[in-house]
């Protein structure tokens, strides 16, 4: 077998290899596609089994593509763990893909679950929604009308509010804006609720996001979201381990007898953490025992305070209800509250 170690770069990757069977160790330099292709698939030719490790890298599909052509097998490590096996302060290519074949060879690889093929194209569903684009665009035109003095908020976008700001005279290319925005948005709709639809689709194919949608406040975009980037509920042992793996847990640098939490790590996907947060803010509306914890939250710590650490809390009940295959029952929430002997409010959260 052959044991190879990559330092993965976009414009190269820098691989340090051995032969289990001779003991040769070789370094080379593949300048991408061309040369690394060409030696891939020298490999495959020559019937050799392949083992290849590197760290978790962007721009990298069409390698493990390559690598899933030929069969070759293919980790992928956390680029944090092994930068803390790094012994030597001196940090060069040729070192890091060295370190990594060193791991691999003593079986110390930290190798991390990767989503599939299937997953990571219907992540590119969720992203290419062009809500945003969309927003950015409104945004552009309500400043617009609010130069003209029309301040009408979402009434803007009704027949009459549209037909207020269209009539106002403006400078030449201010005119021209206007009407390049609004042609804009005319396209945009059409197309995001396409998008929409097909994401309402692709959540009725996949029963775990059905289940997380008999939450209150969960709609098909959450939970189809939560579903792609958390991939396996099995995979974590815990809630806190969920929201940790989401971003939703205080950044903590403590020595000694002081312990110092700042404000959440923001670590994960910030999609499905921007989701959970407008998702939370729905089911506090709706559950009275969510109402009363982010009320009593947010005299505590303030409101934006308060809307994460619900965003926080619908996390973890949506990774109880998946892993354990129950759907939403208001006796099993998470939420809570009991009143303490003795005093007025009394509310408190119970564990998860």
């Amino acid at each position: 077998m052959i044991i190879i170690g990559v330092d993965f770069h976009p414009e190269f990757q820098q691989i340090a290899f051995v032969d289990t069977n001779t003991g040769e160790f070789q370094e080379k330099r593949l300048v991408h596609r061309e040369e690394a292709e060409q030696f891939y698939r020298g490999l495959a030719a020559a019937g050799q089994q392949v083992r290849v490790g590197m760290e978790a890298s962007g721009h990298a599909r069409w390698f493990e593509r390559l690598l899933s052509e030929l069969q070759f097998e293919l980790g992928i490590g956390d680029a944090a763990e092994i930068q803390s096996k790094r012994v030597r302060k001196q940090k060069t290519d040729r070192q890091d893909a060295q370190l990594i074949l060193k791991l691999m060879v003593k079986d110390d690889f930290p190798q991390i679950w990767v989503p599939s093929g299937e997953n990571r194209d219907l992540r590119q569903l969720l992203w290419h929604r062009l809500v945003q684009a969309r927003t950015r665009i409104m945004n552009q035109l309500q400043a617009m009308a609010l130069n003209e003095g029309l301040r009408c908020k979402k009434r803007l976008w009704r027949e009459r509010g549209r037909q207020q700001l269209e009539a106002y005279p403006l400078a030449a290319w201010a005119s021209r804006r206007r009407r390049d925005l609004l042609a804009l948005l005319d396209r945009l709709n059409p197309t995001i609720a396409e998008l929409s639809q097909a994401v309402e689709q692709e959540a009725e194919k996949s029963p775990a996001a059905q289940r997380l949608m008999t939450h209150p406040g969960v709609g098909a975009l959450t939970a189809l979201a939560f579903v792609l980037i958390i991939g396996q509920a099995e995979r974590f042992q815990c809630g806190k381990q969920i929201a940790s793996y989401l971003g939703l847990v205080p950044l903590e640098k403590s020595s000694g007898n002081r312990r110092r939490l700042g404000h959440i790590t923001k670590q994960g996907s910030s999609m499905v953490r921007f989701l959970l947060v407008e998702a939370a803010q729905v089911t506090v509306r709706s559950v009275p025992e969510w109402r009363r914890k982010y009320v009593h939250l947010t005299m505590r710590r303030g409101r934006k305070i308060a809307k994460v650490a619900m965003a926080r809390r619908l996390a973890v009940a949506l990774y109880w209800m998946w892993r354990k295959g129950e759907n939403y029952e208001p006796c099993k929430s998470p939420v809570r509250t009991r009143v303490q002997l003795g005093t007025g409010d009394g509310v408190q959260s119970n564990t998860e």
